[in-house]
């Protein structure tokens, strides 16, 4: 892809989301097309959201599950960006106006309070780590078809991230094995998806350590003061107004969305 291209697309996707008028997918129409390239317009895409007042607070990975991966019919975990006005407050509303096609998964998140860069640890992310939470994200692509599209069609849309949910921060977290807690996610009440945190890349701690590692490949760090959310334990779940999501996990708690028309 040239400069321009990379730069085209960014905007084309951000029209999309800010119009909710899906697109077809750029591998549709561009076959030199490699995730350096779509991290690129990622990157480009961000800039636009800072450009119209939006701060950029953190991370979040994606394809972290077997079970996630499966479903999308894609092949490695990547990431994207957060932004302040993306996160909705627990026990809050997400209202559907405005969006494409929302589901919504269960998840484990960091903060980070010290810069983490390279190849780390465990025991490095965890000495960085001073809160943990339940949280669920809520994706949302800019795409006419929410599964057939290639790596680098997520990746350049911001790998679907559209808004999350963090509930109570847990900072006495030495004693918890977060690579081990059960979580239920309901919907009116009724269990939607059972799930375990190692589904999370075996361990959400784990990653952290991928997001480090793919931040090097283009030439950035973990910042501190990041939001990390670590990706799904489940296959997310479709929403739809009416709906009142509420995410038990053992050891973490609970957090809650209310959906909206």
């Amino acid at each position: 892809m040239t400069p321009d291209d990379i730069i085209n697309w960014a905007q084309t996707l951000h029209s999309a989301r800010t119009s909710a008028a899906p697109i077809e997918q750029i591998s549709d129409k561009i076959k030199e097309f490699d995730r350096a390239d779509a991290y690129s317009i990622q990157e480009k895409g961000m800039a636009l959201r800072e450009e119209a007042g939006e701060k950029l607070i953190g991370l979040k990975m994606g394809l972290t599950s077997e079970a996630k991966r499966k479903q999308m019919d894609l092949d490695s975990p990547l990431y994207g960006e957060l932004t302040d006005e993306m996160q909705v407050s627990n026990g809050g509303t997400y209202k559907l106006a405005g969006q494409i096609h929302p589901k919504i998964e269960p998840e484990v998140a960091f903060h980070i309070s010290k810069e983490l860069s390279g190849t780390v640890t465990r025991e490095e992310v965890l000495a960085a780590t001073d809160k943990v939470y339940a949280c669920m994200e809520i994706l949302d692509s800019r795409y006419k078809q929410f599964k057939y599209f290639s790596m680098e069609d997520v990746i350049s849309d911001n790998s679907s991230s559209s808004h999350f949910i963090l509930g109570e921060p847990i900072t006495d977290f030495s004693h918890i094995d977060l690579k081990n807690l059960k979580l239920k996610m309901k919907v009116n009440g009724e269990i939607a998806q059972e799930g375990n945190t190692s589904a999370i890349s075996g361990d959400p701690v784990v990653s952290v350590i991928q997001l480090c590692e793919l931040l090097e490949k283009r030439g950035r760090v973990l910042p501190a003061g990041s939001i990390v959310l670590a990706g799904a334990a489940t296959i997310a779940v479709a929403l739809e107004p009416g709906m009142t999501i509420e995410l038990e996990m053992e050891e973490l708690g609970n957090a809650s969305v209310k959906v909206e028309a």
